[in-house]
């Protein structure tokens, strides 16, 4: 992956005077590289990720697979495409194993993804089966620690 774009998904707040001190390039070059990147697609946006438990967020995160009848001459996209498109999933990936898709819904209450999974998702054409499971707890997530290291209370002793 290009430099511009590993140092943009580190720390997208970085501005691009001193991006372009990283590689070693003008100011301009970068602006314009990033924004090539922009209306190219490849850089699909920009987010600050927040600690929902320290922003005290009544909500929870819930990952479900999905077993899915795939469409003959679409194979998964169709199905995916239309998950995607509910307003509840903020992600969806095709992946291996026991259950063809998996979502992530978040921001909601217990009931609100009990009455999603129930009434928008299980019920559309080409969902066989559903698995949901709630995050209880994030350690870690884009490679960005969520826990604070533990304190070691023993001490220091001198004699």
């Amino acid at each position: 992956m290009d430099k511009l774009l590993e140092i943009l998904e580190k720390n997208p707040r970085l501005s691009n005077s001193e991006i372009a001190v990283m590689l070693g390039k003008t100011e301009k070059e970068t602006e314009e590289q990033i924004r090539l990147y922009e209306e190219s697609g490849v850089i699909k946006g920009y987010r600050a990720m927040i600690d929902k438990n320290k922003a005290n967020a009544q909500t929870v995160t819930a990952l479900i697979e999905i077993r899915v009848q795939p469409k003959f001459g679409h194979g998964f996209d169709e199905i995916a495409n239309r998950i995607a498109a509910l307003e509840e999933v903020e992600s969806i990936y095709l992946m291996s194993g026991g259950f063809d898709l998996c979502c992530m819904v978040s921001d909601k209450s217990f009931e609100e993804i009990a009455l999603f999974v129930a009434n928008r998702l299980s019920p559309l054409d080409g969902v066989m089966s559903t698995a949901t499971h709630f995050i209880l707890k994030k350690y870690k997530e884009q490679g960005v620690f969520f826990t604070e290291p533990p304190k070691d209370d023993r001490g220091i002793l001198s004699f």
